[in-house]
């Protein structure tokens, strides 16, 4: 049913069409695209594909809710949105689940000179030495989510552009990796909150649903499946000459051990009692700068997934503020708004700490 907003856009345009001009002819179509990107009268209706966001109470469970759905909507479907308290209240109880986090003797860091973001644009080496002057290994990444996790890093392409083609192998690699974290009490946590909010109906949904918005395959360049959430925002993408995502602590640890990556400086850090903190830092990978990368150092695996999946569900596309500890912070999310899977399902496009400008 169209609205009076949808009623009013078209009676413009026809006015336009009739040589009955109104003061500007082309905010017809602008209140055209305003009045489909609102639920404003819109609420619980059927789904169309034509239509950019959606209003009705399925649209949470796919991350295609219109932006103001929690407003419009709210009495017409009861339950299906997250609220921000529950947000604060899940990210806390998942921050206090990571028993994997790494101990204050586990990671040292040699940090250097602190630059303000307006700095990094010059790409200057502020730093002579390496950040992680130790990383236990052979306790950190022996526990069973490290290790399946890092098995994936080297199945990507950097370059956006380039086809990414899995084998069997790496493909068994990616269902690994969901199935150990999904031991974990982390992720346990995140799926009861989420079947409590009617989001899935079992576990396998869950995790079927994991594995295609972090790993289904998307173009970012070149018309090609060159690109996944997890491949950017966890091994980190070339693109247009730029790095582009690469939010993960081990995988820069990693590419530094093996000098690809030479730190230059940081711009920010977040840091508590213990693990993890926040870090922004400026880097050249193997020939290509990142200018800020905010992360997460010395979290878990299924701490980073766990806590960016429910910012990704529960605010897609906003800033979403989490309790770490005695602290909030901030996470942003991105959805992939070129294609999508499933029924409009939405693909991770990015995901990773604000830091402050």
């Amino acid at each position: 049913m169209m609205t009076h907003l949808l009623i009013l856009a078209l009676l413009l345009c026809s006015a336009a069409a009739g040589n009955i001009k109104p003061r500007n002819t082309d905010s017809c179509v602008d209140r055209f695209n305003a009045a489909r990107s609102s639920c404003e009268g819109r609420c619980s209706e059927s789904y169309n594909p034509s239509n950019p966001c959606h209003c009705n109470n399925k649209c949470n469970q796919h991350r295609n809710c219109c932006q103001d759905y929690p407003t419009q909507c709210a009495g017409s479907d009861p339950g299906v949105s997250i609220t921000d308290q529950e947000v604060l209240t899940v990210s806390g109880q998942i921050y206090s689940l990571d028993t994997n986090k790494a101990t204050e003797n586990e990671i040292r860091l040699n940090l250097q000179d602190h630059i303000a973001n307006s700095q990094a644009v010059a790409k200057v080496d502020y730093a002579h030495q390496r950040l992680y002057t130790y990383v236990n290994e052979e306790v950190l990444f022996s526990r069973p989510t490290f290790a399946k996790f890092i098995a994936l890093l080297n199945n990507y392409h950097r370059m956006t552009g380039i086809a990414e083609k899995f084998t069997v192998e790496q493909l068994t690699e990616q269902d690994a990796f969901i199935a150990e974290i999904m031991k974990t009490s982390i992720m346990d946590k995140l799926y009861r909150f989420l079947l409590s909010k009617k989001m899935y109906n079992s576990i396998s949904e869950f995790e079927e649903d994991l594995k295609k918005m972090w790993f289904g395959l998307y173009s970012r360049a070149s018309n090609t499946l060159d690109s996944s959430g997890f491949e950017h925002v966890f091994s980190g993408e070339v693109k247009r000459g730029i790095v582009s995502g690469f939010h993960s602590w081990i995988r820069f640890y990693l590419a530094e051990k093996r000098r690809e990556l030479n730190y230059y400086s940081y711009s920010y850090n977040q840091r508590g009692n213990d693990y993890p903190n926040i870090l922004a830092t400026q880097f050249n990978w193997n020939g290509y700068y990142k200018e800020v990368g905010s992360g997460f150092i010395g979290s878990s695996p299924e701490f980073d997934f766990a806590i960016y999946t429910l910012c990704f569900i529960a605010k897609p596309n906003e800033s979403c503020m989490v309790r770490l500890g005695g602290n909030t912070m901030n996470i942003q999310t991105y959805t992939w708004t070129k294609s999508t899977y499933g029924n409009g399902k939405k693909y991770v496009a990015s995901a990773f700490p604000l830091t402050p400008q």
